[in-house]
């Protein structure tokens, strides 16, 4: 008999409740004070917390708690102690809740786990408190012109769907107090700067002016990644292809295929950044920099091309050179024969001393011989005895005008553009 008398009991008490907010007696798809003056509605916010932030899809993720303070006469109640009752979501579907909407939101929902994430308290003189969780996702329109080095500000916009502001006054309730953020907030990418509220009127040409409240929030982006990713590998590879101009010019296949290497890596330097950036039609700060330190790993390559080329004109000179006075060539590497001492002084002798008048056409072949057997002769000696100022003297040879300048010009100029650079940007 004690449990029926307790299960009695709810019974009676759930039918005072409901008489005592007199829910059935009223129309509540009306608004309060429907047909007067504006119904004010404040709004307060605590951000829970920031999701994401996409810079392809230019949008962000939010989670907030958005709270909705408003009098309603109609749910007010006799009460000698003044204290509020609490609801959850049930009670929300049978009275009148303001029609709050996010503007430029993409997809938004409320938590419903265990059930629907919605508070609502009314007070004896008929003032409510409605509260929710939402997470949203919304627009935010981010210019990359100074990307990596760029701050964002974003914002969600709150507004009233059907009601203009003739009907229902949306405005912050404690002004730049009405946000609140948790001190946790943090972003891989981001800094957040700070969290400010603002209010405008929207016009809509077919119904109307409408209060609109904003969530404003400055972000400014971390540049450590981006150095480590993308800047100080691309300045890497800019100083790779330097090393080409210290290795001898006649190493063809050394040079060619470190400049083609160089730039075939900062092409992939750029196609990775690009993968994850929005196609805009501008320049950001980023694409400046890798493009010049491609440019600059292009021209290394095209240095080559230009000393190569260089060289064998220049040879082809000499060979036209050889062939016109072969006489003086065969004395002079005779000489250098003797000078290196691989030959006895008489063999050198010999071979130099051909008298003018005995020249006959075998004999000019002989001596074509002999130069070539000098000069293989030379280039072994010295490779043999590895004189120091001799090897010095070959590199100092082997080595073309262009690129003594480029060894000066290419990092000065390197150095140059980034000061500019930085500078700028920073």
């Amino acid at each position: 008999s004690h449990i029926y008398k307790n299960h009695d009991m709810t019974k009676t008490l759930r039918g005072k409740t409901e008489q005592l907010l007199r829910v059935d007696d009223h129309d509540f798809t009306m608004r309060p004070a429907f047909g007067g003056p504006a119904i004010p509605v404040g709004v307060d916010v605590q951000v829970e917390s920031l999701d994401s932030i996409s810079e392809v899809d230019m949008d962000f993720t939010m989670t907030l708690y958005l709270r909705h303070y408003w009098r309603d006469e109609r749910l007010s109640f006799p009460s000698t102690t003044n204290k509020s009752m609490t609801f959850d979501g049930r009670l929300v579907k049978k009275i009148w809740v303001p029609d709050v909407f996010f503007v430029h939101s993409k997809r938004s929902f409320i938590h419903d786990t265990t059930t629907d994430n919605i508070m609502l308290r009314v007070f004896p003189d008929g003032h409510v408190l409605y509260s929710m969780r939402i997470t949203v996702t919304a627009m935010c329109n981010m210019d990359f012109s100074r990307f990596p080095l760029d701050s964002q500000t974003c914002s969600l916009e709150l507004e009233s769907y059907a009601y203009t502001d003739e009907d229902l006054m949306l405005y912050w309730k404690n002004g730049n107090e009405s946000l609140k953020t948790d001190e946790k907030i943090s972003l891989s990418q981001f800094l957040i700067q700070k969290f400010h509220t603002t209010s405008r009127l929207a016009f809509y040409s077919s119904t109307g002016w409408y209060n609109r409240l904003y969530i404003n929030f400055t972000l400014r982006r971390h540049i450590f990644f981006f150095l480590l990713q993308t800047y100080f590998p691309a300045t890497l590879m800019v100083m790779l292809s330097w090393v080409s101009f210290w290795i001898d010019r006649r190493a063809v296949p050394a040079r060619v295929s470190l400049g083609i290497t160089t730039v075939l890596t900062m092409s992939t330097i750029i196609t990775g950044v690009n993968a994850s950036m929005p196609r805009v039609s501008y320049i950001k700060a980023v694409d400046i920099y890798l493009w010049v330190s491609f440019v600059f790993v292009f021209l290394s390559v095209l240095e080559y091309a230009a000393v190569n080329y260089l060289t064998t004109v220049q040879e082809r000179k000499e060979r036209k050179l050889r062939e016109r006075f072969p006489c003086t060539c065969g004395i002079s590497h005779s000489k250098t024969m003797m000078l290196d001492g691989n030959y006895s002084e008489s063999d050198a002798n010999s071979l130099a001393g051909y008298p003018r008048n005995q020249m006959v056409p075998e004999e000019e072949k002989q001596e074509k011989m002999v130069v070539h057997l000098a000069m293989s002769n030379e280039s072994n000696s010295s490779r043999k005895r590895g004189l120091k100022g001799h090897v010095g003297l070959r590199i100092i040879q082997n080595t073309h005008a262009i690129d003594k300048y480029s060894r000066l010009i290419f990092p000065g100029t390197y150095i140059f553009f980034n000061l500019i650079y930085w500078s700028v940007f920073s």
